[in-house]
């Protein structure tokens, strides 16, 4: 699995993934929207095949992964693609990792805790707001989950971020 920088060319197949996996490259949490399409990200590959992308946004000390899609679960490409956005926050001395999903989301809740992230805040009823600005989120999963809350999961880097003493 070889992930790497996003680069110009890669531009149409990320336009059209984010279309798929999102409906658009539009991205609402937290009662924002973002348009994934033009931020930076890296791409995981595998030959000459494009599996993985992540996309991410930097502000401060802080960088949001902004979307994670892998076109085939359990094949290592996003553990990869987490690797090289924490590595790039590491190199950069960023303090602080985070991430917005949505409660019917549960592969992905399982595979950020795996990964190393902790749940950080519930925002009841959050999706409510991304609605506002995306009304094309759905009410409900294809599992028959009703999607109505935004969880934050973060990682703390670096010696100064470190858990809180309990």
């Amino acid at each position: 699995m070889l992930v790497r920088p996003l680069v110009d060319d890669d531009r149409p197949w990320t336009n059209e993934t984010l279309r798929r996996s999102w409906g658009s490259t539009a991205v609402a949490r937290k009662g924002e929207l973002l348009d994934a399409a033009v931020l930076p990200g890296f791409v995981a590959a595998e030959g000459n095949r494009r599996v993985g992308l992540l996309t991410y946004v930097r502000r401060g000390d802080e960088v949001e992964i902004v979307t994670l899609h892998v076109e085939q679960e359990g094949r290592g490409a996003g553990r990869a693609l987490m690797d090289a956005v924490r590595a790039l926050a590491v190199a950069t001395g960023v303090g602080r990792m985070w991430l917005t999903t949505t409660n019917d989301n549960i592969r992905a809740i399982l595979f950020y805790q795996r990964w190393g992230m902790d749940m950080f805040a519930l925002s009841r009823n959050g999706v409510a707001a991304s609605r506002r600005v995306k009304p094309s989120i759905p009410s409900t999963s294809r599992d028959g989950i009703p999607i109505r809350h935004e969880l934050e999961f973060e990682m703390r880097l670096g010696p100064s971020h470190g858990d809180d003493p309990q």
